[in-house]
């Protein structure tokens, strides 16, 4: 049940993507993020997207699984915390699902913004709605709501302890991006996935 649930949300973030980017067979396209984890709920981008010969993924790994679930895409190992190995503009469109959250701190998630601005001048990043009532990772309810120091210290010590670290989950909201945004003009702030109104289950920031 909850995978059926994950692939219908990351479905909705890919038919919005496509709605809002509109992106042209030729469009060259980077996934930032792309896992290793090739299953039905994973990499909905690789995927679905028709034109794979122009889609570049970027993960932490050598992309082996990448390459074999995926044929025709391309693939780039990068380092964390480093710039992107590509030039300005390298890209026609950035696109990064569920990594921003994972990167660390609230510089490090600056810095991370700034290299997607700067390889694509079109942007669509899709992070977990903290609005959402249950929370992604340990799928508990509300616990997410309250300050991330409150959420980090209970979940110290159990066994979802990996999630209590900033390194490893440290959310942003709405309000944060709109602080954080590097680039000239401000981005669409829309919410998808399942769940209704404000309490979508996934947050996107596009520019188009």
């Amino acid at each position: 049940m909850t995978r059926r649930i994950s692939i219908i949300a990351r479905r909705r973030v890919h038919e919005l993507f496509m709605q809002a980017m509109q992106p042209k067979p030729g469009d060259r396209i980077l996934d930032i993020g792309a896992s290793d984890d090739t299953g039905p709920d994973s990499n909905m981008l690789e995927q679905l997207y028709p034109h794979r010969q122009n889609l570049t993924c970027a993960s932490l790994t050598d992309g082996k699984s990448i390459l074999t679930a995926y044929p025709g895409v391309q693939h780039i190992q990068i380092a964390p915390g480093k710039p992107l190995p590509f030039a300005d503009n390298a890209f026609d469109i950035v696109y990064s699902n569920a990594v921003l959250e994972h990167v660390g701190s609230s510089a490090r998630q600056k810095e991370f913004l700034q290299e997607l601005c700067r390889v694509a001048p079109r942007r669509f990043i899709a992070v977990p709605n903290r609005a959402f009532p249950i929370e992604p990772h340990t799928c508990l309810p509300f616990i997410h709501y309250f300050p991330q120091a409150w959420f980090r210290k209970w979940l110290r010590n159990t066994r979802y302890d990996f999630w209590s670290h900033e390194e490893n989950l440290n959310y942003v909201a709405a309000a944060d991006f709109r602080t954080m945004w590097p680039a000239a003009g401000l981005p669409t702030i829309t919410g998808t996935g399942i769940g209704f109104g404000p309490w979508k289950s996934n947050l996107v920031i596009y520019q188009a």
